[in-house]
């Protein structure tokens, strides 16, 4: 393995300064656990602006760099996350696809869901410097597969900036909370690239029950399709090899 790259980049977009902050000693903790332990590609670090972030970078089996997936975890967790995050940022790569796994902002342990938004202007500067890294290393195409909440986080991103990616992929995403920054019903109109809505039949109850809402948001793209795996719950548990067959699948189609 080798040793972690220091990777700092200049940000395409500014954001007013938060009142509170991504949780940067757990951050930090995360990130020695994953280092000492990474087992498959190599622990870059990348700089947001604000601070340095964790990031996994795993090359594609044939070598290239062209084709490149930004991956991104869910509340609390990290770019190593063993469900969802780990399968997709290693096995995407045997399809030919570069990816970087990125630490998105966290909040304490005993955090819930709704304490997040308020650190939601932390994540502009993450995928900015994720995407502007891959491109330094030759991406042309560079898509964003995203959790849970990451996905949420995804789609505020991509309904708040002019800058061009090539698809989205939302993993068990849900409505958000209505009124805030993670308000994913009021992000998707203004999310206009290619999107994937993927869910399992047994996913979280707030995941089904809105996923008329996520669609009929979405209406106006007509790059948007929403496909259920039957069986699989939130983190597609028993159910990898569905979970990257479809990713795989739909980034190929692109």
């Amino acid at each position: 393995m080798k040793k972690p790259l220091i990777f700092g980049l200049a940000l395409g977009l500014v954001f007013a300064v938060s009142v509170q902050a991504t949780d940067l000693a757990k951050e930090k903790r995360w990130a020695e656990q994953i280092v000492d332990a990474l087992m498959d590609g190599d622990a870059v670090y990348l700089d947001d602006g604000r601070a340095e972030f964790l990031a996994l970078e795993t090359p594609a089996a044939d070598g290239s760099s062209e084709r490149a997936v930004i991956v991104m975890h869910g509340t609390g967790v990290h770019p190593n996350w063993p469900t969802v995050v780990l399968p997709l940022r290693v096995g995407l790569t045997e399809s030919g696809w570069h990816t970087l796994s990125i630490q998105m902002p966290v909040l304490a342990n005993e955090a819930d869901y709704k304490d997040y938004p308020p650190i939601y202007d932390w994540v502009p500067g993450r995928i900015d410097a994720a995407i502007e890294y891959l491109q330094a290393q030759g991406a042309k195409s560079i898509v964003l597969v995203a959790h849970s909440q990451g996905a949420t986080m995804t789609s505020y991103y991509l309904a708040n900036t002019d800058r061009v990616v090539d698809g989205f992929v939302a993993i068990g995403m849900g409505p958000g909370i209505a009124g805030t920054a993670a308000d994913n019903l009021a992000h998707l109109p203004d999310v206009t690239v290619p999107l994937l809505d993927l869910y399992g039949s047994e996913d979280l109850p707030e995941v089904l029950a809105s996923a008329g809402q996520r669609a009929d948001a979405s209406r106006g793209n007509r790059a948007y399709a929403q496909l259920t795996v039957s069986g699989a719950d939130h983190f597609f548990d028993g159910e990898e090899t569905e979970l990257l067959e479809n990713v795989q699948a739909w980034l190929n189609d692109l």
